[in-house]
């Protein structure tokens, strides 16, 4: 897909079509578009975690309250590390910057291969850390189930953003 046509497509999907799997190669794609963001001084803080197995699904599902995630037949995680990441003088830690760029590259790159993303930030982080094993210097930032939209694509709808000169200044 032509760049802005992905960016101005990509909506939150909340209905997964459970029997259709993302082929491993494409999940690999959308890794490695994570893999490319930029990070502040190239430290790449982070870790992606594509769960696939229906046990470790189940687990992590139960981190999250809406029941529209079961259907969703992958789940991306993305955490990273606080002490791994470029911290400013004045003590700001680029950690959540830094993973939200490669969430968004990869939330981009799955809506460039017809695959649905819905960025999940109120998960029940105690529950999840235990569940995955999260070490004490990690932090998990995002979420997203990953899939193919339960209505085949469907999934379109008009977007309702400010107009430009709202939220641009050109000085």
């Amino acid at each position: 897909m032509e760049f802005m046509t992905v960016v101005q497509n990509r909506v939150s999907c909340r209905a997964y079509d459970p029997k259709r799997v993302i082929p491993q190669e494409l999940l690999v794609k959308i890794a490695e578009a994570g893999k490319a963001a930029p990070s502040a001084a190239n430290l790449q803080p982070w870790k992606f975690l594509f769960i696939s197995t229906p046990d470790l699904l189940g687990k992590v599902r139960e981190c999250y309250s809406r029941r529209w995630i079961d259907n969703a037949p992958h789940i991306l995680i993305v955490k990273g590390s606080r002490t791994r990441a470029w911290v400013r003088r004045d003590g700001y830690n680029s950690l959540e910057t830094d993973l939200t760029i490669a969430m968004d590259h990869m939330i981009l790159a799955a809506e460039n291969y017809g695959i649905a993303s819905c960025w999940i930030a109120a998960f029940d982080n105690e529950k999840l850390r235990e569940v995955l094993s999260i070490q004490s210097d990690e932090e998990v930032f995002a979420i997203t189930p990953l899939g193919y939209s339960a209505d085949g694509g469907e999934r379109r709808r008009e977007k309702k953003r400010f107009d430009l000169d709202q939220v641009a200044e050109f000085i």
